[in-house]
């Protein structure tokens, strides 16, 4: 296992075809903090003392645009760069202009073996005298050293994208998750991690329409949930997912759908990483209750709501 290896994850940058629609999302449901504009219309996005977690681009593929991981200093970023090098994969090193469009100190890019654009830094732009502060009456999320939340993204090449994350950028298996998908036979889902959080990153090798299928955040409340799964029904947008538990990271959360279409994951009280005691387990269920897709309203509950 790499000793120089990232330590969370750090950045998202979204491509979005409504940027404003996404302003309203993020602040009046998510309960994120609009952080401004660039000049190019990038808008950026806030969840805790970091100068942004999201950056949403103005484009038009509403789909991931590049994910960003944080390594602790210049040192293991070489290290990593080097490392990287090493198995055929080509680094580009970030100008200071465009480290500083980052608000990071030094960074790399580069793809994974799916093309996702990937970045790897260190020195984020940490703002303790301007704290969040949440458009919502929200107890705020869960980050600092576990990093922004987790994503779930659909690979081209689920063993090279294994080997990549783990032997590349130096994460750990946490476990595996392998899933029915009826005629197309059963799929594999790896859910790594870089620190404490349970996953930041799972990857399986699935037909989806985006690359990206979803971004967990996880709240200090568990209050916070339920009120935001209320807001949900409340503003009639769409949940993706009923209130449920995970069996891997025995997170309690909702799925709802972003003005992009993707999901996110709005969850309480996720499990954490010892890597001194940790076992790599198999499921073969994603959740122990609840997760349930939307399904029509019967007959006989229509007739009472008359």
């Amino acid at each position: 296992m790499p000793t120089n290896r990232v330590s969370q994850l750090g950045y998202l940058g979204i491509d979005v075809r409504d940027v404003p629609a996404w302003q309203r999302f993020a602040a009046n449901v998510l309960g994120l903090q609009s952080k401004g504009t660039d000049p190019d219309g990038t808008l950026f996005l806030r969840m805790d003392e970091n100068h942004h977690r999201f950056a949403l681009h103005p484009g038009g593929r509403d789909d991931l645009a590049y994910v960003g991981w944080e390594t602790k200093d210049a040192d293991s970023l070489r290290a990593i760069a080097e490392r990287l090098e090493s198995q055929g994969v080509a680094i580009t090193w970030g100008t200071t202009a465009e480290a500083q469009v980052r608000r990071v100190v030094g960074l790399i890019r580069l793809q994974d073996p799916s093309g996702i654009a990937t970045e790897v830094y260190f020195g984020p732009l940490v703002e303790f005298e301007r704290p969040f502060h949440s458009p919502r009456a929200i107890g705020g999320f869960e980050t600092g050293d576990l990093g922004l939340g987790h994503i779930v993204v659909s690979v081209d090449d689920y063993e090279a994208s294994l080997r990549f994350y783990c032997d590349g950028l130096g994460l750990k298996l946490s476990d595996f998750i392998e899933i029915e998908m009826g005629s197309a036979g059963n799929t594999m889902i790896a859910f790594l991690h870089c620190g404490p959080r349970h996953h930041s990153i799972a990857i399986g090798q699935f037909r989806a329409p985006k690359r990206l299928h979803h971004v967990m955040l996880q709240l200090r409340d568990m209050d916070d949930i339920g009120t935001t799964h209320d807001l949900c029904q409340d503003q009639l947008v769409p949940i993706a997912s009923s209130l449920g538990r995970h069996t891997n990271d025995h997170m309690v959360s909702f799925y709802m759908q972003t003005p992009s279409g993707f999901q996110v994951e709005y969850g309480f009280g996720g499990r954490l990483i010892d890597d001194a005691v940790w076992a790599v387990q198999l499921h073969h269920a994603p959740s122990i209750w609840g997760h349930r897709a939307p399904r029509a309203t019967p007959l006989a509950e229509q007739i009472d709501t008359v």
